[in-house]
């Protein structure tokens, strides 16, 4: 092997031809690489599905990908060891500014899905320079071109992702031309997803690790861990690759499983990213350890699952595999960044499961612990003037410096106002607070 990484040959296809495109992608991120492009890499037919990869404001990941041919290393990250696999379903790494590109992509009768990985902004964003402004009048084009009906796949932690997209895309093509909404209507099929795989960021490390255990450079690659789920419900009318191959499931109700993820998986996070940061953890791995932290889960994932009830989604199973994931030591997945925009992120882990153990006269403890826990480390972190990043920053850290009962209820009714109004609830809530103290 030379000496160093410089001298090393750059990940390349050697004259191998990529896939046709025929996916289009907007959000260009380490996440859609590990999930989307990986799903299409393993499908029966991957030879056959090309996908065009576009960034969303910064060109910064096309310019790293494009050298390659669209080649990266996907490093899978188990608590044995690292793996390694170079992807190659990526044709294209586009910059997103190159909307002509899109348009023409988009045009093409032999592109038949889109698939998007944006953030909860981007759908209330209007800007023709928005991810969906360009997807919109890349929409338009295809209607323009005769190029017919097509796929649009929300891969989004959203809630009902898919009908988010329909209400999004529709407005907007509304917006650009009312004979657009009517073609996107009857043209475009928006299918729902719910999607998992932690994907941490890539580090000079992983850079390196590569060139030394691979024999080649790549500027960009992706760490992953093993596990990997992607459920889906809706229409291909153009056609689809073989993603059932690689694990992917396809059915006709949506909701329970986003449920089971919504709760199970996002809300156990959510609880240990404030109690296991009052008790001095940084990772998910270091709290799990925590028998504090590891019991009050177990009590909130006991509340949820009595209200997750199909047998098709192997409850039992999903938390034996949620505790293999959580504990993997070498999947560094920080407790800090899990702990932002706190105040919505309760509102869908927390608030239904609540409801619903308080609906059938349970106390809903475990899960009132979970918003406790937040409220505890939200006056910690005012206390400490450290930074809340959160829709409702201002108003979080207004209410966190309050005290007592008072704290408590002002930061619920940053939540859910109507809880706020329980003086039930509230009593639960501060009941539970300074439980996690060291």
């Amino acid at each position: 092997m030379p000496s160093t990484t410089t001298e090393l040959p750059l990940l390349s296809r050697n004259g191998a031809p990529p896939p046709p495109v025929r996916i289009v992608h907007l959000g260009l991120g380490a996440f859609h690489r590990s999930h989307q492009a990986w799903f299409t890499a393993h499908a029966g037919d991957a030879g056959d599905w090309g996908i065009a990869s576009f960034t969303g404001r910064r060109p910064d990941a096309a310019l790293a990908l494009a050298p390659q041919e669209g080649l990266f290393t996907l490093v899978e990250r188990s608590a044995d060891g690292d793996s390694f696999e170079v992807i190659g379903s990526i044709a294209e790494a586009v910059d997103g500014a190159d909307t002509a590109r899109l348009n023409e992509l988009l045009a093409a009768p032999a592109t038949a899905v889109v698939t998007l990985t944006v953030t909860e902004k981007v759908y209330d964003d209007a800007s023709p320079d928005a991810p969906l402004g360009r997807l919109v009048r890349g929409l338009a084009a295809r209607r323009d071109a005769g190029a017919g009906a097509i796929a649009v796949v929300s891969c989004d932690n959203l809630a009902g992702n898919g009908e988010v997209a329909r209400a999004a895309v529709v407005r907007l093509a509304e917006a650009l031309e009312p004979a657009l909404g009517e073609w996107v209507r009857e043209n475009v099929s928006f299918v729902g997803t719910s999607v998992d795989r932690i994907t941490p960021r890539t580090t000079a490390d992983d850079v390196a690790e590569v060139a030394e255990r691979c024999g080649y450079r790549d500027a960009s690659p992706v760490v992953a861990e093993p596990f990997a789920s992607w459920i889906l419900q809706g229409e291909f009318p153009a056609g689809r690759p073989a993603w059932e191959d690689a694990g992917a499931q396809f059915v006709t109700d949506l909701e329970p499983f986003e449920n089971r993820k919504l709760w199970l998986l996002n809300g156990a996070h959510t609880l240990l990213a404030y109690a296991g940061q009052l008790r001095g953890h940084a990772t998910v791995a270091e709290a799990l350890g925590d028998e504090a932290c590891r019991a009050a889960m177990e009590e909130f994932w006991d509340e949820a699952t009595r209200h997750l009830t199909l047998p098709e989604l192997d409850v039992p199973g999903y938390r034996r595999a949620l505790l293999e994931r959580f504990a993997n030591p070498r999947i560094a997945h920080h407790l800090a960044q899990i702990a932002q925009d706190g105040s919505l992120k309760l509102r869908l882990r927390a608030v239904p499961v609540l409801r619903a153990e308080r609906a059938e006269g349970r106390s809903g403890r475990g899960t009132a612990r979970m918003i406790s826990a937040w409220v505890d480390w939200v006056a910690d972190s005012v206390g400490k003037g450290a930074e809340i990043q959160d829709p409702l920053r201002d108003s979080v850290r207004e209410a966190g410096s309050l005290s007592g009962r008072e704290r408590v209820e002002a930061l619920l009714r940053l939540v859910d106002a109507d809880l706020a109004e329980d003086a039930a609830v509230v009593d639960l809530i501060a009941g539970e607070t300074a439980h996690f103290g060291k």
